[in-house]
């Protein structure tokens, strides 16, 4: 079944479909590493699109997923919810400009036994059939950095 696309988010349908890759990630308190990633963005009509997104380490073990919603507002803006089964909620607002999102967190919600995660910063942009997206974040104590990145080709 087609669904139409809802008028509202017309200005973001490059990034619809599912996208997958590879990405290294870092940060003070780990070892860095490598992992692949899958990322798939829908639309069922209503004026939003659905995300949802999972890692696994190079031999296939999971490593990390999370899902959420992209909320297109007036003028360029744009708004990020995203859960966490580690128990983080992310709230995030963010500016359009083209085919680049630039998000930064408004809200964190942390459950009982969730890691600190203090502030995030996520950006995704997209050239022809590749997807850059990179995350920066303040945790556990540390101060706001790069911590992911990865580059994603179009599977759709």
């Amino acid at each position: 079944m087609t669904v139409d696309i809802h008028s509202a988010i017309d200005r973001l349908q490059f990034l619809l479909g599912t996208w997958h890759g590879h990405g290294r990630g870092a940060y003070p308190t780990i070892e860095s590493f490598t992992y692949e990633e899958t990322v798939i963005f829908g639309h069922s009509g209503k004026a939003f699109i659905s995300y949802t997104q999972s890692t696994r380490a190079r031999d296939g073990t999971p490593l990390h997923a999370e899902t959420g919603y992209i909320r297109p507002v007036e003028d360029g803006t744009v708004e990020l919810v995203i859960a966490q089964p580690t128990g983080v909620t992310e709230l995030h607002v963010g500016r359009q400009d083209g085919s680049r999102l630039e998000f930064a967190s408004s809200a964190i919600s942390l459950s009982a036994t969730a890691m600190q995660v203090d502030r995030v910063g996520r950006m995704i942009e997209v050239r022809g059939d590749t997807m850059t997206n990179n995350l920066e974040m303040a945790a556990v104590g540390e101060s706001f950095q790069w911590h992911l990145g990865a580059e994603l080709t179009r599977q759709d």
